[in-house]
């Protein structure tokens, strides 16, 4: 679903409520809005789950985790919309910034952190804002979510522009923390997105684009941990994966950007090397040498029959995509 190019007021964008919501008219308000969401509703293939042994509770898990893949499908136009963005994005100097609360978070912050040691990204091109602050990964504080206030403010913090791509990752699409980051930095000329369960949420209206997975009623109510969160996590995994990819920091379905920190990572650099140009270990080992330890260098001496500053010069000249690099050619997005 794509959301209207419309900007929301940041004050209104979150209406479910901030703060603690201790008002009972706001309380009722935010107790008829989870009854309507459907990651909230209860399952009937799960009904008197308590009473399952442990073989029926992994089975109706996994039944129900068979529908994730399903779900995410159905968004993938949207997701190969962002791909796009977060790629001309990082292509020009911007950045792609997460924002999420909960398990949402964590995900989120999961993805981000992953990104540096798999395609070398500098570390500000990809990050995470968790409600509640880093000490929030390892342990719950949950009430920031309900804060408009702290989710404008940490935003507002890494100074948004229309370099950038913001995400909001909640299930709910409901998360106020969450909707009015989204919400401030869409005003500030970034372009945004959302990464949601349910349809039709304050957290859509507040994005340029919404990508929905739709994934049903969890089999713990309201525990979107499990199904929502794994469709979560594919999203991202498709969003990171595809605009690097884009990029030229995958080569074939070779992690050719990989960061050789450690033995593992040498020896799979190595290893991505014999397997994209044929060659034997001994030559693989001494032309990653030659190249400074760099994949990418290596691989465009090697393919394009080229010395290291040439290769240098020629991923310059392409933004880092390896095979334009080896073509001699212009990134374009």
């Amino acid at each position: 679903m794509v959301t209207s190019s419309m900007t929301p007021g940041i004050a209104g964008a979150s209406r479910n409520g901030s703060g603690n919501g201790t008002g009972n008219g706001k309380s009722d308000e935010q107790a008829s809005l989870l009854q309507q969401l459907i990651t909230e509703s209860q399952n009937d293939a799960s009904q008197g789950f308590d009473t399952k042994s442990a073989l029926e509770i992994a089975r109706i898990i996994n039944h129900e985790d068979a529908k994730v893949a399903a779900a995410v499908k159905k968004a993938i136009p949207e997701i190969a919309q962002v791909i796009d963005q977060v790629a001309r994005s990082l292509r020009d100097g911007g950045r792609l910034i997460y924002i999420g609360a909960g398990s949402s978070g964590r995900i989120a912050a999961l993805d981000a952190s992953e990104c540096p040691p798999t395609y070398s990204t500098a570390p500000g091109q990809v990050q995470y804002i968790m409600a509640g602050g880093p000490k929030a990964l390892a342990s719950a504080v949950e009430v920031n979510e309900d804060s408009e206030e702290l989710g404008q403010r940490d935003i507002a913090r890494r100074r948004p522009t229309r370099k950038d791509v913001v995400i909001g990752v909640s299930a709910s699409g409901r998360t106020p923390y969450v909707v009015a980051a989204v919400a401030y930095a869409r005003a500030r000329g970034a372009f945004t997105a959302a990464v949601t369960c349910n349809h039709g949420t304050p957290l859509a209206e507040a994005a340029n684009i919404t990508v929905v997975a739709e994934v049903g009623p969890e089999v713990v109510s309201g525990s979107t941990r499990l199904k929502a969160g794994t469709a979560q996590k594919m999203v991202l995994n498709m969003i990171t994966t595809g605009a690097m990819t884009r990029l030229g920091y995958v080569y074939e379905n070779l992690m050719v950007n990989v960061h050789m920190q450690n033995s593992k990572l040498v020896e799979r650099g190595i290893r991505i090397l014999m397997g994209a140009c044929d060659i034997d270990r001994p030559t693989a080992v001494e032309t990653i040498k030659s190249a400074g330890r760099s994949v990418p260098v290596a691989l465009v001496m090697l393919k394009a029959k080229v010395d290291k500053p040439e290769a240098v010069r020629r991923l310059a000249k392409s933004d880092g995509n390896v095979r334009l690099a080896i073509e001699d050619n212009i990134l374009e997005l």
